[in-house]
């Protein structure tokens, strides 16, 4: 093989592994459980791009406000909610029904 060929069978092997790499790192869900009135996991560790998924099991609707408005989901009585958190940092939230209901999301990069 020429020096040219290797070259290009090596550039080939380190694109494809790239691409593998970015296809292979996929976002997260991570679940908070509503019960009894309350945030189950008061504080969550996410990635840029991952989700966050709220399952009310109450018998009353709620919200997830981030106080930054970053987010406001609703989540009815037995149903669930999702956001995609869009940036790194620590965001409180609440619910807009119930203000003592409180939690936090850390977004890391």
């Amino acid at each position: 093989m020429t020096r040219a060929g290797l070259r290009r069978t090596l550039l080939g092997l380190l694109v494809a592994t790239a691409a593998w790499t970015v296809v292979s790192a996929r976002a997260a869900t991570v679940q908070i459980v509503i019960d009894q009135v309350a945030f189950q996991q008061p504080s969550v560790t996410v990635r840029v791009g991952d989700t966050v998924e709220w399952i009310n099991r109450d018998v009353i609707d709620h919200t997830s406000t981030a106080r930054d408005g970053g987010w406001n989901v609703t989540i009815p009585a037995g149903k669930s909610a999702k956001a995609v958190m869009k940036r790194a940092g620590t965001f409180e939230y609440f619910c807009k029904f119930h203000p003592n209901m409180t939690g936090k999301v850390v977004v890391r990069k």
